[in-house]
């Protein structure tokens, strides 16, 4: 039987020329000339793929993408863009609203059948994007930062991933969003991978399904999906490759119910793209007074680059038992930000998980620093959507 395709387009000359053009191929064409006509012939008879155009009255291409990947019956379906629009703002709009692929126009035939084919082949062969759950419901995402390096970044994504994992009992990512600078595959011995390395150098970014990713995930013994960057300062470089980074995410955002992202220190050119997509963005911070100062300048600039203030939250990290370090009241008064939840310091219990070669979270099971991770998890839940905690 041929495979078949529908065309959601607004021009009607694109629709009987590349209508023809892939008949020609031995393709079964439908034909719809808005989004919503388009949605309707989609969720009625569902296609093997869609070509669809971004800028129609209306409702626009990336409107139907959304709604293609919210329904049950056309989640799996590849989407493959083809249109006008060129600008890489454009593209990464396209791969968030869940396109596959992207072509400008005009194309050559011939790299249009390309294209066709090699999606309908990846669908055929693996199903592109397979859906989460019945709900298809997003993940809440969480970044971990800081204002500078040595702050606890990792080790708090990595305990708050797992505590997480096991206090909701609900599946979640950690991801280590740093290539050249990935330290968990050491830090919790794991098989050595260059998953991160593998997804960032794909030819194109669209090329990062879903099922690219799980192949590189790692299954920690707790149960915790990991997703490790390279250590390898060269790879460094892949930090500007954002449009992979911003299509990666959204892949995860499909994947699990939580996915926590190390992102690091600082406010990177990748960092400043990310960071309005995430449910919560968790900085950390340290009770220092020249490190509260860089903190807080962080806040200031996250709220600039468009994060809304009330996803910020701040995390004081405790590492040392010093008598030169602020209270908790001093330091929310210089950051002028409520305080989330506190860490307290726990120095033999890191170097246990050091040790041990896990996080401190399953070292010791009954210990304080268990009880304020587990309580942060709880804090979380209450603020994801019911859908992602069902």
């Amino acid at each position: 039987m041929a495979e078949k395709i529908l065309i959601i387009d607004d021009d009607l000359d694109t629709l009987r020329l590349v209508g023809l053009m892939l008949q020609k191929q031995g393709y079964s064409i439908m034909a719809a000339s808005s989004g919503p006509q388009g949605l309707q012939m989609a969720f009625e008879n569902p296609p093997d793929l869609v070509l669809l155009d971004v800028m129609m009255p209306g409702m626009d291409g990336y409107e139907v993408a959304r709604q293609l990947r919210a329904n049950q019956l056309t989640v799996n379906i590849p989407i493959l863009m083809f249109t006008a629009k060129s600008q890489l703002d454009d593209k990464v709009t396209g791969f968030e609203a869940g396109a596959d692929d992207y072509l400008t126009k005009p194309t050559h035939p011939s790299e249009l059948q390309a294209h066709v084919k090699a999606l309908l082949a990846r669908s055929a062969k693996s199903r592109v994007n397979p859906p989460t759950g019945p709900s298809e419901a997003p993940a809440h995402l969480i970044g971990v930062l800081a204002a500078r390096g040595g702050l606890g970044v990792t080790t708090v994504a990595s305990n708050l991933a797992v505590a997480i994992q096991k206090t909701l009992n609900l599946s979640t990512i950690l991801a280590e969003f740093r290539p050249g600078q990935g330290t968990l595959a050491y830090d919790l011995n794991l098989p050595k991978t260059t998953g991160l390395v593998e997804l960032l150098t794909l030819p194109q970014a669209g090329q990062i399904t879903r099922n690219a990713v799980k192949e590189r995930l790692i299954v920690h013994p707790s149960g915790l999906d990991i997703l490790v960057a390279s250590p390898q300062p060269k790879d460094g470089v892949l930090q500007a490759r954002i449009e992979h980074f911003e299509v990666l995410l959204n892949r995860l955002r499909y994947m699990a119910k939580y996915v926590i992202v190390d992102l690091g220190s600082g406010l990177t050119p990748l960092t400043q793209k990310l960071a309005p997509a995430f449910s919560e963005l968790l900085v950390i911070v340290e009770p220092f007074e020249h490190s509260l100062r860089h903190s807080r300048a962080l806040i200031d600039d996250l709220v600039e680059t468009g994060v809304d203030k009330t996803r910020i939250r701040v995390a004081v990290n405790y590492r040392l038992r010093s008598e030169a370090q602020l209270s908790v009241p001093q330091v929310q008064d210089r950051l002028k930000y409520a305080i989330e939840v506190t860490f307290t310091p726990a120095p033999e219990l890191m170097l246990q998980a050091i040790r041990m070669q896990t996080m401190a979270y399953l070292a010791q099971y009954e210990s304080l620093t268990n009880q304020q991770y587990a309580s942060l998890a709880r804090k979380i839940e209450t603020r994801a959507p019911r859908s992602t905690s069902s």
